[in-house]
């Protein structure tokens, strides 16, 4: 049986944002959750899956045809709260940003790029860009009482420019999973 690999198509952030996003999990230590290190903060494009290393080598042309016609833009980043909204108990602690048109037509002519070259179906549902900071024990959460729950809701002013747009794998080891890029490829200037 071939090999399958866990890939998806991200947008990595700046050290500096990955530095100030990671600093809030001392904010929070009475949470019951499992931060993200700090070098896989991301924001997730497309999740694609198991995928064989010919669909990879299709994903990884399809990203560059993409890159190709996008120019570089800006992302803020302006919240952190519970997500996703309004479910509870929460699954995750995550950084939202603010949906750009840029960032919305890039992921549009992703999925389109995608949808043609591999078997891809995109989630039907609105892209809304975050980073998950913690995932949150929803068994060890629902026995702190509601009232003792931390409140997680606040602003943030972190933008940064998006250069690139990395296909990258998840690599389950025992610490946790490790997210190596295995392309990267330059939005124009």
């Amino acid at each position: 049986m071939e090999k399958r690999h866990r890939v998806f198509v991200a947008i990595n952030l700046p050290t500096e944002i990955k530095k100030e996003l990671f600093a809030y999990s001392e904010k929070w230590l009475d949470l019951p959750a499992k931060w993200t290190a700090k070098d896989n903060l991301h924001i997730t494009l497309e999740f694609l899956g198991a995928l064989t290393d010919e669909e990879i080598g299709e994903v990884c042309v399809a990203v560059k045809e993409v890159v190709e016609r996008h120019n570089s833009f800006s992302v803020n980043l302006t919240n952190i709260l519970y997500g996703p909204p309004k479910k509870m108990p929460p699954k995750m602690v995550w950084a939202e940003g603010e949906v750009s048109e840029e960032l919305s037509m890039l992921r549009e002519d992703l999925e389109n790029a995608l949808t043609e070259r591999i078997r891809f179906v995109p989630e039907n549902r609105t892209f809304a860009p975050h980073i998950t900071l913690a995932r949150i024990s929803a068994i060890e959460f629902r026995t702190i009482e509601p009232e003792e729950r931390p409140e997680i809701n606040e602003s943030i002013d972190l933008p940064f420019t998006v250069e690139s747009i990395e296909v990258m794998e998840s690599v389950m080891k025992r610490e946790g999973p490790i997210y190596e890029i295995l392309e990267s490829h330059q939005l124009k200037n």
